[in-house]
């Protein structure tokens, strides 16, 4: 039998990385021996153990140790990564090491380094130079880049669930439902955001049109305008319509605030793109006075950055939205390192996007009517999402009472 000693530290009986780590072992052919544990037993306490793990041969055990790194377990015969340059622009060596959204560190020249700007599905970078190493995607690797491959050296170190009640991210493991008590979970979101705020954090929204669609475009515009929101990533359709609402009262031809449909209000979206095309832009159309309402004239008036991505079915689109997806995907990377909460509601798109560029770190609510949006995000791989099925119109007004609630 080949063998080799992994580590386990933390909260690893309430986070499970225990149990799944045996199971892992087991379920992929391998066996094992518990060579020390040690129980923490206040809240605070954390605990360890060292666990033997054996293959039959050493690729089956390689591919073990492969598995057991991306849930947390450090190989203790610890070894420098192994680094391979890349052949040409947008190509990886053979084996290269694909990134979870969990903080990572790499061993290099006998030191742990951390892994900047974490995201799933991406690349380590080393720059040898300044002995730094990064986390790159696919399309903006270049001929002779310095790439990890294998396994060997890198740590992964996934959020633990400490012992105790842990506030609205208790939620973070349970299954998309609407049968949950939505008015508590919503106050203590408020709280979240509001101890966010205190600290001096970032908090983003992701949102999609039917903010607009649902009348509630004001009450999303006032927090920005109060400061709950330092950044958006959205969609044309998000901006078209709050634009429309703001010129014309309408949002899909639809008056916002009696429901009921306008004569030839079909064209309001369109005619909302033409005004802004004249103007130039969205900034320029808020400084000559012709917006002067709504969630992105809230956005100019208080220098809240915005990232609008467009998509196939976009009319127009407005001037400020990026067609190009991959220079869309880098403007939303410059924005999305830095954020602590990010709230994605009713756009599921924009929503997987950001999921898989946040790190697993940041707080992340997602809010939607349809319950397959919110699992999707969890399918692909965001379970620190906190998913909320319900109406948007119905969310974000409780969201705002709770937030100005003393």
């Amino acid at each position: 039998m080949y063998t080799r000693e992994v580590r386990l530290s933390g909260h690893i009986i309430d986070s499970l990385i225990l149990p799944n780590t045996l199971d892992l072992i087991m379920d992929m052919g391998g066996d094992f021996k518990i060579l020390e544990f040690e129980v923490g037993k206040l809240k605070v306490d954390t605990s360890h153990a060292i666990i033997q793990v054996e293959a039959p041969n050493k690729i089956l055990l390689g591919e073990i140790l492969d598995e057991l790194s991306e849930i947390g377990a450090l190989v203790i015969e610890i070894k420098d990564v192994k680094l391979l340059r890349s052949e040409n622009d947008k190509t990886l060596p053979a084996d290269f090491y694909s990134t979870t959204h969990h903080p990572t560190q790499i061993r290099y020249n006998g030191e742990w380094v951390v892994v900047e700007n974490i995201e799933m599905d991406c690349m380590i970078v080393v720059d040898s130079e300044n002995e730094r190493a990064f986390c790159e995607p696919i399309g903006r690797i270049r001929k002779g880049d310095l790439i990890v491959v294998g396994r060997e050296g890198v740590q992964v170190l996934p959020p633990a669930r400490p012992r105790g009640k842990q506030g609205v991210f208790e939620f973070m493991s349970s299954e998309a439902s609407s049968e949950k008590p939505i008015k508590s979970i919503i106050a203590n979101i408020a709280s979240e955001i509001k101890e966010v705020k205190k600290r001096g954090g970032k908090i983003a929204i992701v949102s999609g049109p039917a903010v607009v669609h649902t009348g509630s475009g004001s009450i999303l515009a006032n927090m920005i305008k109060e400061g709950y929101i330092d950044l958006i990533f959205a969609g044309n359709a998000l901006a078209t319509h709050d634009i429309e609402s703001a010129l014309y009262g309408t949002s899909l031809g639809m008056d916002v605030i009696t429901g009921e449909a306008v004569t030839r209000g079909h064209r309001n979206h369109i005619y909302a793109i033409n005004e802004i095309n004249k103007a130039g832009s969205i900034k320029a159309a808020v400084e000559n006075g012709l917006l002067d309402n709504g969630i992105m004239y809230e956005c100019v008036k208080n220098n809240i950055p915005f990232v609008l991505a467009g998509s196939i079915r976009d009319d127009g689109p407005l001037p400020d939205v990026i067609t190009d997806v991959i220079e869309a995907q880098d403007e939303m990377r410059k924005h999305v390192h830095g954020v602590d909460m990010v709230i994605m509601i009713s756009t599921m798109l924009h929503s997987i996007a950001t999921g898989n560029m946040l790190p697993s770190h940041v707080k992340s609510i997602c809010v939607d009517i349809n319950p397959a949006t919110v699992t999707k995000l969890s399918d692909r791989g965001s379970a620190q999402v906190v998913g909320i099925v319900t109406d948007v119109g119905t969310f974000l007004p409780v969201l705002y009472n709770e937030l100005k609630s003393d």
